[in-house]
């Protein structure tokens, strides 16, 4: 009698279907209250740093614009003082440490 070994075997289909079952029987949660949780918890994500601690404060930075004896280097974007200039060409400035 010749045997094929690409059908399930009986015991491992009975697994399988009782498996199954299970799952369908099996308390889950609706859509509804799986997005509120996620929700929830997002908002919390918000005032907790990494290393656990409540942060209620906001930062306030000054920004102070770019004075006359100053310029933007074009290769590294810092702003630098004239007597770090390097060259100019095209409009653009470039400094010491860039062209070093």
């Amino acid at each position: 009698m010749a045997t094929d070994y690409d059908e399930v075997r009986s015991d491992v289909k009975e697994s399988q279907d009782r498996s199954l079952e299970a799952l369908q029987s099996a308390n889950a949660p609706d859509a509804q209250s799986v997005v509120r949780d996620l929700d929830e918890s997002d908002a919390l994500d918000d005032a907790i740093t990494p290393g656990g601690e409540f942060v209620a404060e906001e930062l306030i930075v000054q920004v102070i614009p770019q004075a006359e004896d100053e310029f933007t280097c074009y290769s590294c974007f810092l702003v630098r003082h004239r007597s770090q200039l390097a060259r100019e060409s095209n409009g653009r400035s470039y400094c010491i440490e860039c062209e070093g």
